[in-house]
């Protein structure tokens, strides 16, 4: 049985419990776990730059306001003039997380409509984030082709009929299909919706602006690679491979990024100052 804390045990764990009251939440810690995009230890480390950046907003700040007019202006303007120069896009905006930005996109361009993906990259990833429910919720109609491990062009191009509103690639970057196993890449992707009038989506996950190989990293695909291919919308994150806050990035053409910005989802996954100053 447990004895009865004595009058010294209380006051030590009282002690403790006031220490860790007035202790910030956020402590330093050592990543020994060997996973580098730890989600329990904050995924990626924010750059130095973006955290001095993080200083400038802790009063009032210019965020949305135009200084030569005072009118309102775009809250996302030097985010998009940073995306254009990284990655050749015509346009882009940010929201809270890659999945919102995964949601905003498909009710954009494809509620009550259907869209084609390969079953092979039909995703779970953390916190039961699955591929085929954020694709009901969106109100878009999943259109699975091909298996698991073998998805070609004309399974794609079979099923477009007058419903299909986009084709959508997805990057599996947290597992790999090995061995008798292939997918068509963006490229043929965006060839065929071209021919077919079908937007193609391109959800990269993590998504990198450089080349990782020189860090001594495997590569991941690029985002301006995408863009570069056709794609007409783009979405990864903004806390994994750009060491940057947690956001989801959309870069794509300008018309697909003006309709994302006008829907009432978009203000619902918005982002702070905070995370701005951050990117």
């Amino acid at each position: 049985m447990r004895h009865a804390p004595c009058g010294e045990e209380i006051a030590a764990e009282l002690e403790h419990r006031l220490v860790r009251l007035c202790q910030p939440q956020g402590r330093r810690a050592i990543n020994a776990s060997g996973i580098l995009l730890h989600t329990g230890l904050g995924r990626a480390p924010l750059a130095d730059d973006a955290a001095a950046a993080l200083a400038g907003t802790t009063r009032y700040s210019v965020l949305q306001a135009s200084l030569e007019s005072g009118d309102r202006s775009l809250r996302e303007e030097k985010i998009q003039r940073l995306l254009i120069e990284l990655t050749g896009c015509e346009a882009a905006t940010v929201v809270n997380n890659n999945a919102a930005a995964t949601m905003l996109i498909l009710h954009t361009l494809a509620a009550g409509r259907e869209v084609i993906i390969s079953r092979g990259q039909l995703i779970e990833i953390g916190g039961s984030f699955r591929m085929p429910d954020v694709m009901s919720r969106s109100g878009a109609i999943l259109r699975e082709v091909g298996t698991t491990n073998r998805t070609h062009v004309r399974d794609y191009e079979e099923a477009i009929n007058e419903r299909t509103a986009a084709i959508m690639h997805v990057h599996t970057s947290n597992y790999r299909v090995r061995g008798f196993a292939g997918a068509p890449d963006i490229g043929e992707l965006v060839e065929l919706g071209r021919r077919r009038d079908v937007a193609v989506i391109d959800d990269l996950g993590s998504g990198a602006i450089v080349p990782l190989a020189e860090f001594g990293i495997g590569n991941e695909p690029l985002v301006k690679d995408s863009i570069a291919a056709g794609a007409d919308v783009v979405c990864f994150s903004g806390d994994k491979l750009i060491c940057g806050p947690q956001a989801g990035i959309i870069c794509g053409k300008k018309p697909i990024i003006e309709r994302i910005r006008r829907s009432a989802f978009a203000r619902m996954f918005r982002v702070c100052k905070l995370t701005l100053a951050g990117l």
